[in-house]
C-alpha cells in the first residue's frame, strides 16, 4: 500500500510540475511567477521583492493577499524601498508602526484585476490620466509617458511600471521603481 501511495503521490507532483510549466509565466526577481499561484505564493520566490514580502507579513497582509481578491498591485521593488531616507523601512516594520505600514503597503492595492490595457482604457477615457482608488481609501494617478505607464502618488511622486501584467490566480501585479506615498 505504501508503494502505491508513494506512486500516486509522485504521479501528482509529476503532473502539478507539468502543468505549470505549461503555464505563460513572467519572469520578476529572477522567479518565474505562475498565473496558478497567488500573489504571495509569487512574491515570496521574487529576489527583487524581499522587501516588500517582510514589510507585508510585519503589516498582517499575507491572509489578506492570498484571499480570492482580485486585486491589482503596484508592487516596489527593493531598489524602490532604497529610495527611501535611510532608516524609513526598518522604522516601518517596528510594531509600533503597523498602521502607517498598512496604510503605505494597502496604497498600492487597487481592488479589481486591471492589466495595463485596462488601465490603457481608463487612461484614454479620462483624456490622459485615470484616477485609481486604492484599498487604503487614497487614489493613485494613472498616466502615460510615451508608452511607459506612469503612476502618480497623492504627494505627486512618480513611479514608472518596470514590468506590467504579472497575473496572478487572484489579481495581477505591476512592478513599479518606486514606492507610492499616501497623502
Amino acid at each position: 500500500m505504501k508503494k502505491v501511495s508513494l506512486v500516486l503521490v509522485s504521479m501528482l507532483t509529476l503532473s502539478t510540475v507539468f502543468a505549470q510549466s505549461m503555464e505563460k509565466t513572467v519572469e520578476v526577481g529572477g522567479a518565474a511567477m505562475y498565473p496558478s499561484k497567488n500573489i504571495v505564493q509569487n512574491a515570496v520566490n521574487s529576489a527583487d521583492h524581499t522587501t516588500l514580502v517582510a514589510a507585508v507579513k510585519a503589516a498582517g497582509l499575507v491572509e489578506t493577499l492570498q484571499t480570492a481578491g482580485p486585486f491589482t498591485v503596484f508592487a516596489p521593488t527593493n531598489a524602490a524601498f532604497n529610495k527611501l531616507p535611510e532608516g524609513t523601512v526598518a522604522s516601518l516594520v517596528m510594531p509600533e508602526n503597523k498602521a502607517t505600514l498598512t496604510k503605505i503597503l494597502t496604497y498600492h492595492v487597487v481592488a479589481g484585476r486591471l492589466d495595463a490595457k485596462a488601465i490603457a482604457q481608463l487612461i484614454k477615457e479620462g483624456k490622459g490620466s485615470a484616477m485609481l482608488k486604492t484599498v487604503s481609501g487614497g487614489a493613485l494617478k494613472a498616466s502615460m509617458k510615451g508608452k511607459k505607464l506612469i503612476i502618480t502618488d497623492e504627494k505627486g511622486g512618480k513611479s514608472e511600471v518596470t514590468i506590467s501584467d504579472v497575473y496572478q490566480s487572484n489579481g495581477v501585479i505591476h512592478v513599479v521603481d518606486t514606492v507610492l506615498l499616501p497623502s
